[in-house]
């Protein structure tokens, strides 16, 4: 594998290259990479954000510029980028900005630690290698590079070239029919749920739909409040029975913290349920829930979504414990059109 890996370790690169090394956004994005680029010993020169919110204030000592303002400061310069977006006029521009002065967006995890490297890769080259040899076709293992690649060097012409047009997931590969017994694993408000919907026509058996966060839990029952035959869950998924602290105030990417709010998890074996399609989007707890749904999936072998992008090891460890579990599924690797790399996931069947 790590020979398909052609890239530098993003943050010797910026070390290393000798140009000034301008953030793009502001917000607890910026402040995680500051702090690494910090441990780096790499200055950051300046800090610029999109036209519409320059207006004259600062972040974290630094005024924020226009990228034009950057542009007339310095005639060459790095791009660190500190915000994600699937937004096609963002990514539009984030694009045109690579073209003129080259964009990193490092691949910082969403939960656990440590960062993505290529030596990272080498001390698990035997598990991303076997992963790589088993997946379902040759577009799979292209993205699967490419992202690889992406999370090693942070530069975006990986991602921009690797985006897939998700209906063509729901339509060819899981192939949604109108009689499926769903499970939505971090349900959100429903958004997938949504998707899912337009897949089928608005044709299911049932729903179930599980969310820990009680904001979020309020929208999913108002955004599905039309819907017939759906339970909503305010849980989280596991893999036994139990009560976690959850961060307060996550919104979307509500996760395990240290401090915040208890929240009940369940292993979802133990709701005697037989779906024909589960999603999972757990933010890091992926591999716990697929543990507790171990029974599940060797009875019934669901087809599978499985989020992949919240921990450094979720890219080699959810598909092997998938074939562990069971060896017949056809797994597919595809990346949705997002910057940095948040919605690359697994589709198994």
């Amino acid at each position: 594998m790590l020979e398909l890996i052609r890239e530098e370790n993003v943050w010797n690169t910026l070390k290393n290259d000798g140009k000034p090394v301008v953030l793009y956004g502001m917000g607890l994005g910026a402040e995680k990479i500051m702090a690494t680029l910090d441990g780096y010993g790499i200055e950051v020169a300046d800090i610029f954000a999109s036209d519409g919110f320059v207006r004259g204030h600062s972040f974290k000592g630094y005024t924020v510029l226009k990228y034009s303002d950057v542009c007339e400061k310095y005639d060459d310069f790095n791009v660190v980028l500190c915000f994600a977006s699937h937004l096609d006029d963002v990514i539009e521009n984030i694009s045109r900005i690579d073209s003129e002065h080259t964009v990193f967006a490092p691949d910082v995890p969403v939960a656990g630690g440590g960062l993505f490297s290529r030596e990272y890769i080498r001390e698990n080259e035997g598990k991303f290698d076997l992963v790589y040899s088993r997946l379902a076709d040759d577009e799979s293992r292209r993205v699967y590079v490419d992202v690889l690649n992406y999370k090693v060097s942070g530069k975006i012409k990986y991602l921009l070239r690797s985006f897939c047009d998700k209906s063509k997931v729901y339509s060819d590969i899981l192939r949604l029919e109108a009689s499926e017994n769903i499970i939505d694993l971090g349900a959100y408000d429903g958004d997938t749920i949504a998707e899912f919907l337009t897949a089928t026509g608005g044709e299911y058996d049932y729903i179930t739909a599980l969310e820990p966060d009680e904001k979020n839990f309020k929208k999913l029952l108002k955004n599905t409040e039309e819907l017939f035959d759906i339970t909503c869950l305010n849980m989280g998924a596991w893999d036994k029975k139990d009560t976690l602290i959850f961060a307060k105030k996550a919104g979307r990417n509500s996760r395990l913290a240290a401090d915040g709010v208890s929240v009940d998890v369940i292993d979802v074996d133990s709701l005697g349920l037989s779906p024909t399609f589960i999603k999972m989007d757990i933010e890091g707890a992926e591999l716990k829930a697929l543990c507790g749904l171990e029974r599940t999936i060797k009875k019934y072998a669901p087809k599978l979504y499985i989020c992949a992008y919240h921990r450094n090891e979720d890219l080699f460890a959810l598909p092997l414990k998938v074939w562990e579990m069971n060896p017949e599924y056809k797994i597919y690797f595809r990346h949705s059109k997002y910057i940095p790399a948040w919605e690359s996931n697994f589709y198994c069947v």
